[in-house]
């Protein structure tokens, strides 16, 4: 009689590589570009052509620390920092509506000396910490549409304090709330209704809104009778999309970038890259995020536990509403809102937080358990 092999399970720990290679591949990508579209405006304001390219990298640097060593942190301990991470936020929020620093017609920043701290962005991070936490400690009974609601109510105060001075930031957290409890509740027809009452609240604040965003919106349905004011950015942006043709003029090779595009290295940087790297580029970009979103779905789906999916869910919803309303106003598809390109667009603080975000995201990843069989 043959010996026969007997099959042993064994669990092996898991890290999703492929999503960090995506970070790393993005924020590589986005330090060249940023390179490219600001050297010519930081040589004409700071007589330097670094000096975006050298700020981006020590946020990067920082960013890319925090994730390191938040990655190798058991996530369950961020439980018992959700509560203290959504007041932080608040109260930080609340600061800067009274002082801030203005940059192009917005008060968003806190100054810290040299640096400036954009308070907005640990917003989101706090929301996907303190809803994941909540909802957690309640699983059973989220189901229940009056608590539902009370957990929604929950981030009113930050949303408001967050729209005051940043409407379009207010928006992503008001969507990472929706997508932490959607996840969570069994019962599809109340975000029906509650999207229902959304769309009626949000007719009511556009009719309510200040003239600016009037301004904004007119400009957006009619661009060519503001080519000189509100819709110029724009209307410049879709030029250098138009003119990047297929495959793009190359790399550093863009005409819009040189004062035409205000800012360019901020919101519109995807314009640029339409540009220099043509429908391809763009088009490869694009493939890179829903790559990113298709990673933490996977962790998501797999992860050990509500919370840790709860987390990596906040987080899929921050990327992929971002990216979606970036391109959008490229395109002019809605309002301008001034929304960064995660990884890619300048701005030290977003990049931070999201490295930080997807270092929670890789220790969600880590506590993966694979099931796979030895045999003797």
């Amino acid at each position: 009689m043959g010996r026969r092999n007997k099959g042993k399970q064994k669990k092996t720990k898991y890290c999703d590589y492929s999503l960090l290679f995506l970070v790393i591949f993005l924020l590589g990508f986005g330090l060249v570009m940023l390179y490219s579209v600001s050297a010519y405006n930081a040589n004409i304001k700071y007589n330097d052509t670094m000096h975006y390219l050298r700020r981006q990298g020590f946020a990067a640097i920082l960013g890319i620390t925090a994730m390191i060593v938040i990655s190798r942190i058991d996530y369950h301990i961020w439980i018992h920092f959700g509560n203290l991470a959504y007041f932080l936020a608040l109260v930080l929020c609340i600061i800067v509506i009274f002082v801030a620093d203005e940059r192009n017609g917005s008060a968003r920043w806190l100054p810290l000396g040299p640096l400036s701290f954009q308070p907005s962005e640990l917003a989101k991070l706090a929301t996907i910490l303190f809803l994941s936490g909540i909802v957690c400690r309640i699983p059973k009974q989220i189901g229940k549409f009056m608590n539902l609601i009370k957990v929604m109510a929950m981030t009113i105060p930050l949303f408001g304090a967050v729209a005051y001075t940043n409407l379009s930031t207010a928006i992503i957290i008001m969507g990472i709330s929706i997508v932490i409890t959607f996840v969570a509740s069994p019962k599809y027809w109340q975000f029906i209704a509650m999207g229902g009452v959304g769309i009626c609240g949000g007719g009511v604040l556009f009719i309510m809104a200040a003239t600016y965003r009037m301004d904004r919106i007119d400009a957006w349905l009619h661009p060519e009778e503001y080519t000189t004011g509100t819709a110029f950015q724009t209307l410049q942006g879709l030029y250098a999309i138009g003119s990047g043709g297929l495959f793009g003029k190359g790399l550093g090779q863009s005409m819009q970038k040189l004062g035409f595009v205000p800012e360019a290295q901020n919101d519109m940087i995807f314009s640029i890259i339409c540009e220099e790297l043509g429908l391809f580029g763009a088009v490869c970009v694009i493939l890179l995020f829903l790559l990113m979103i298709w990673r933490l779905m996977v962790i998501a789906n797999n992860a050990a536990d509500l919370y840790g999916a709860l987390i990596v869910s906040g987080i899929m919803a921050h990327i992929a509403i971002q990216v979606i309303l970036n391109i959008a106003v490229v395109t002019n598809t809605i309002p301008n809102t001034g929304i960064t390109l995660p990884f890619i667009s300048y701005g030290g603080t977003s990049t931070s937080f999201l490295l930080a975000e997807m270092g929670l995201a890789l220790g969600v990843s880590r506590g993966i358990r694979l099931e796979g069989s030895d045999h003797d």
